[in-house]
């Protein structure tokens, strides 16, 4: 679009330098409390560490999720799209307040999770996966978002949707998560239902979901665990 100055300029061209250009795209940060690493004992009898990503880390994630975009069943495919490109976007900084959670197991990545803050009261689940089966690591990852919200980040609600069968089964009816009227709220993924734990819920309900689910809760973290699961790999298969 191009319309003529209204008076004389001095100057017919304005340039910017990429850096002045730079806290306009990629936006305001609410600077996130970081997550402090935990473990927690699987139903496996193995050690689960959960800490958050490191950005150096993300070609790593991103290369592996690739591999769902041809998975044409349960929705690995939509899922796996969407998350390539959460995760691209935080590599990239045009994604507001984003947090990634990794589950390691002696340095293979087994569970993720992310999410984004849209204000300093409400935090919106965006993913969780789970990169092998057994052990409920799909449900931890999920349970450790909402303890950040509640616990670290002290948000008053928590936002999440679903695009699979599977998701919905284990944590919208899992944790008895009610909705928002729809259309009113939606969700940013797609426009689809909101449902939200509040602050009252956790402290009343979730809060017990993941002894209930696992039979173990989070626990502090040795120096010998960090060092363990300091250098990250991917499974060889998408269901191991």
């Amino acid at each position: 679009m191009r319309k003529n100055p209204p008076e004389k300029v001095s100057e017919d061209k304005v340039v910017f330098d990429v850096s002045e250009i730079e806290p306009i795209l990629s936006g305001p940060s609410l600077h996130l409390k970081p997550w402090k690493p935990v473990s927690i004992k699987l139903s496996t009898g193995e050690t689960m560490l959960i800490r958050e990503a490191k950005l150096e880390e993300a070609p790593t994630l991103l290369s592996y999720l690739k591999k769902f975009l041809d998975l044409d069943y349960d929705f690995y495919d939509i899922v796996g799209a969407r998350v390539y490109s959460e995760v691209l976007g935080w590599y990239r900084n045009r994604l507001k307040d984003p947090y990634t959670l990794l589950g390691i197991v002696d340095g293979k990545v087994v569970g993720f999770a992310n999410g984004r803050l849209l204000n300093k009261d409400i935090n919106i689940s965006l993913h969780t996966m789970a990169f092998r089966r057994g052990g409920r690591i799909g449900a931890v990852m999920y349970y450790a978002k909402t303890y950040y919200a509640f616990e670290i980040l002290e948000n008053k609600e928590f936002w999440a949707t679903y695009e699979s069968y599977n998701g919905w089964k284990r944590w919208g009816i899992g944790m008895a998560q009610p909705s928002y009227p729809w259309p009113e709220y939606q969700h940013e993924l797609g426009g689809a239902r909101v449902y939200y734990v509040t602050k009252e819920y956790w402290d009343a309900v979730v809060k017990k979901y993941i002894s209930d689910m696992v039979g173990a809760d989070f626990e502090p973290v040795t120096e010998e665990l960090l060092k363990r699961n300091e250098n990250i790999y991917m499974p060889e298969t998408l269901e191991e």
